[in-house]
């Protein structure tokens, strides 16, 4: 299967509103909390599993593109031995991984849930994250709120921009926009493209284009999809200084969930 991810991981780490995320310390204090491994889905370039693992935290990542892997394991290079024999890091689809052992804590950083388009895809990753938790474990989803106003508008958008413009290290010039392809509203689907214009430094221009589709969850919908997983929610935030949800609108739509009963 094509990592549909590939070119986009090289720019990602630039990316000043994923670099800017103001959630890092949020997740590397649950971690500490934790203490013990933690498993985290959707690790993409490690931005937010090298602070954890910097922490003093055993972690494991899982992600499904090699690409993204790939960027993680250079930025590992250049971090300590000890650093380094903290991480383990696997590829695998969110929805399939076996890892043979359990974790005190499974985090879900900035929307990866949200690529799971169907009911069935859902249920398929909260089973495993069941499967791995140990006695006690949390699991935390970070996801959107929606904001209504921009769910009920008609049109659909041209290119826009998505953040400042920005510059590689490899010398790259990069204009990051994005554009709203198709909404499904009875299925709570939007068909989204991020479009980078790179300048190179010789002149040539490139233009990658990342097309996928992103399902968008309400408070209580997701409260019920982890109830029927066999979860039992403890705290839902509404920002990354734990405020509760409500305090502010639309805010983040931050759960933080433990496993009902027995394995």
């Amino acid at each position: 299967m094509a990592d549909e991810y590939a070119l986009a991981s090289e720019l990602y780490d630039s990316i000043v509103p994923y670099r800017d995320r103001p959630d890092v310390t949020f997740f590397v204090d649950l971690a500490t909390e934790a203490r013990g491994p933690v498993l985290e889905l959707g690790c993409g370039t490690g931005r937010v599993l090298i602070p954890t693992a910097r922490a003093g935290v055993n972690i494991t990542g899982v992600d499904v593109s090699p690409g993204m892997l790939a960027v993680c394991r250079r930025k590992l290079v250049h971090e300590t031995p000890t650093v380094q024999s903290r991480v383990r890091l696997v590829e695998s689809d969110m929805r399939r991984f076996d890892l043979g052992e359990s974790f005190h804590l499974v985090t879900i950083p900035f929307r990866p849930f949200q690529h799971l388009v169907h009911v069935s895809d859902q249920l398929e990753c909260l089973a495993r994250i069941r499967q791995h938790l140990s006695d006690g474990g949390k699991l935390v989803i970070d996801v959107f709120n929606p904001l209504l106003s921009v769910l009920a508008g008609e049109d659909l958008s041209t290119e826009e921009s998505a953040g400042p413009d920005f510059v590689t290290p490899d010398g790259r010039k990069v204009v990051h926009t994005h554009r709203v392809v198709a909404r499904n509203r009875h299925q709570q689907i939007i068909d989204v493209e991020l479009i980078y214009t790179v300048t190179h430094p010789d002149g040539r221009l490139e233009r990658i284009v990342h097309a996928f589709p992103f399902r968008y969850f309400f408070y209580y919908e997701l409260e019920h999809l982890l109830s029927r997983a066999g979860f039992t929610v403890d705290a839902v935030f509404a920002d990354y200084e734990k405020n509760p949800y409500g305090s502010k609108y639309p805010g983040e739509l931050i759960f933080v969930a433990s496993r009902t009963g027995t394995k």
